[in-house]
């Protein structure tokens, strides 16, 4: 698919997300402003910023979260990572990188964005840059107690965790703001 597309799937994503705050208001307005300006700008190659995609991998019931201690950050974060020309949306490149990273077969997205966020990064082009993340919801197809896991190599280690018992080095507010925003997908 091309870059294009990449940058429309990820301004309806936008335009569709539901925004719980004057702060994610300004947020989406700040993205959709980058990707007006940006014909690339959901490809890494995109040395200022780029989008990237990323998932909140719940269990089945909700309760478990995967969390991949990530090498360049050092933290517990939820999955995810650059969209690629292959990604038909951006909804494609985070379900791609939710499967890549963790190894399960049978994850399934929802499609409405959960929230977004931009940080500074030095990533793979080795130079400084900036990450537009939008954030989805994955549910994987069974409890986490079920659901084998393989760790890959852009992981130093994959695990699930309670939600209300998450580890030490975890990004506890990204997660706990994720968490809150799924619940309704679990009522």
């Amino acid at each position: 698919m091309s870059a294009r597309s990449l940058r429309e799937s990820a301004r309806e994503v936008l335009l569709n997300w539901d925004t719980d705050s004057d702060h994610a208001e300004s947020l989406r307005h700040t993205m959709l402003a980058f990707l007006d300006s940006a014909p690339d700008g959901c490809l890494r190659s995109h040395a200022p910023g780029h989008i990237t995609a990323s998932s909140l991998v719940l269990d089945e019931d909700g309760r478990h979260v995967l969390l991949t201690l990530h090498p360049r950050v050092g933290r517990w974060i939820q999955l995810g990572g650059h969209c690629e020309e292959g990604d038909d949306t951006v909804v494609d490149a985070a379900l791609r990188e939710a499967r890549e990273e963790s190894g399960i077969e049978g994850l399934r997205i929802e499609p409405r964005m959960l929230s977004a966020h931009t940080h500074p990064i030095t990533c793979s082009l080795g130079v400084p840059t900036r990450h537009l993340d939008l954030r989805f919801l994955v549910t994987a197809p069974g409890p986490a107690s079920e659901v084998p896991i393989t760790i890959s190599d852009e992981s130093q280690d994959l695990r699930w965790f309670p939600l209300d018992d998450l580890p030490e080095g975890a990004e506890k507010e990204t997660i706990d703001h994720l968490a809150l925003r799924a619940r309704a997908h679990f009522r």
